[in-house]
């Protein structure tokens, strides 16, 4: 239950919401709760630990934005 509180709050960003109302909030919990189940079941698919994923998977999306900025430069 630990890795899970921690993981919720260092990798979902729960701690960071700037939500107003009631709904808000709910929604954001909700997602940043699923967001840390895909992040487990990733985790037992490649071998790696929360923190480690979340890097590659940081990388990864920077470097697919940046080889579309290229191509918008290009056209």
């Amino acid at each position: 239950m630990e890795v899970f509180h921690k993981s919720l709050k260092s990798n979902a960003d729960l701690a960071k919401s700037s939500t107003q109302t009631i709904t808000t909030q709910g929604n954001y919990v909700f997602m940043s709760i699923v967001a840390v189940f895909k992040l487990e079941f990733l985790k037992t698919q490649h071998q790696l630990n929360h923190f480690a994923l979340r890097a590659k998977l940081w990388i990864e999306a920077t470097r697919h934005a940046y080889e579309q900025q290229q191509a918008l430069r290009a056209a």
